[in-house]
Order: structure tokens, then sequence, then C-alpha cells
């Protein structure tokens, strides 16, 4: 249809990079790209760290689970809910700063929102990106790493580099599955999982050469079949975001 429709549908994650570090202006473009994103009442309620050393990289790839394309990608981003800063814009007007959890999820929708603007920027300038949710498994080491204040916290990373590999797209869930006209389809949602399915068994077995048979929902239901991340909320807490 065009260009930029053509760039979204085509995106794929890319897990390995070249030894190729990004250049100066491709960084400020990317960044700069990332603040144009739509942002609630214009707060900006996010910040960026561009993490280049070498020693940190490693480190934060071991706080992800050992991901090694953390450690080898040529630039590792990580977005942070921010409202340290709308307090400091507070109380330098000689407010008292309030918070709530609809600040908070301002907050880690307007680094969400940063974060895609920035995908898409970075893909356009050919590089490959993958982002990096296993920060959150050791939120108390990222912060302390990256010398985060209160009142912030790492949503998430993204690896950006060049790509050193061509993997197919992941066949996402039919259309009916996420559009509804009008009001929620609820009664049509577990057959549009169970075609959804199908369509994930056939993917996973051609990727991997037959090794590999199982179905979106039974990935779903081992993920969700415990609470993931339950630490996140005391961290949060101790953050001193208030969750009310």
């Amino acid at each position: 249809m065009n260009a930029v429709i053509d760039l979204l549908q085509s995106h794929r994650s890319i897990r390995k990079f070249k030894d190729v570090p990004l250049q100066p202006e491709h960084i400020d473009a990317i960044v700069g790209s990332a603040q144009m994103a739509s942002t609630s009442s214009n707060v900006q309620a996010y910040s960026i760290i561009a993490v280049t050393d070498p020693e940190k990289k490693q480190e934060l790839a071991r706080f992800a689970g050992n991901q090694a394309y953390v450690e080898h990608s040529g630039l590792f981003l990580v977005f942070c809910a921010d409202l340290y800063r709308l307090r400091e814009a507070t109380e330098l007007n000689g407010e008292t700063f309030h918070q709530n959890t609809e600040s908070f999820i301002v907050a880690t929708v307007d680094a969400a929102l940063a974060a895609q603007n920035a995908a898409v920027a970075a893909e356009s300038l050919g590089f490959g990106i993958v982002y990096i949710g296993g920060i959150r498994s050791a939120p108390e080491d990222v912060s302390r790493l990256l010398q985060l204040p209160e009142l912030v916290y790492p949503v998430f990373g993204m690896c950006i580099g060049v790509p050193d590999q061509e993997p197919s797209a992941r066949p996402r869930l039919p259309k009916q599955a996420v559009l509804h006209y009008n009001g929620y389809q609820a009664d049509d949602v577990r057959q549009q999982v169970t075609t959804y399915d199908e369509t994930m068994q056939e993917y996973y077995r051609t990727r991997t050469g037959g090794k590999t048979v199982t179905t979106w929902s039974r990935g779903i239901a081992d993920k969700f079949r415990q609470p993931v991340r339950a630490h996140i909320r005391s961290f949060l807490e101790a953050q001193g975001f208030k969750l009310e």
C-alpha cells in the first residue's frame, strides 16, 4: 500500500547481530523519532538509557537471563517509566507531587509508545531490533547498574544493530481475533485461538525441522499458569511508586 505500511508489516525480531556499533547520527535519529511519539498531556514520562559500554551490556545480558544478543547488539536501549522528572518539575513550582496507579500507567504507556517509534525508525535505517522484557527479571540489579533514581523503573530493553540472520516473520493472530467492530465478540475467541494454534503448529514444525510441535495456546498456558514476575510489585513500591 505504501512504504511505511510495508516496513511495519515486515517486522521480525532479530537475535543475532554483526559486531557493528551504531553511529551517533543514527542514535540521534532513533531517539529523536522516539521523542515524537504521542504522550499523555505532553508529560513525556519516560527516559531512555543508551548503553554502549561493553561491560554494562554484558551485565545486562546476564540480568536478562543470559540473552547473548543484548551484549552483542550494536546498541542497547533501556526504556524507563519516569515520574522522577515530573516530581522535580512539580516541586520546582512549589507544589507537592501526587501520583497513583494512573500516573504509573501513563508513564509505562509513554515509554512503550516512544519505544515503538524508536523501533520503526531503527528498522527504516536498515537495523534490526528485538525487545528485551527480561530485564524486569532483575529490576533491582538493572536499576543499580544504570543508577536509576526513585520513581524510575526499567520497562524493557531494546537491542538494535546490523542483522546477522534472516528469520522468517512470525504469524500473528487472525485479524478477526483482535479487531472487534462495535463491541467485543467474546463468543468467537476460542475459535480464533484454535485457528491460530493450527497456523503456529505448522510454523514451529517448519522452523525447527519437525523438532518442535506445539501450539500458541499451549505456550500461553505454560506461561500464565503461575504468576509472572510477581516480584515487580514490591520493587515498584520500593522505588516509590504508589499502585492505588
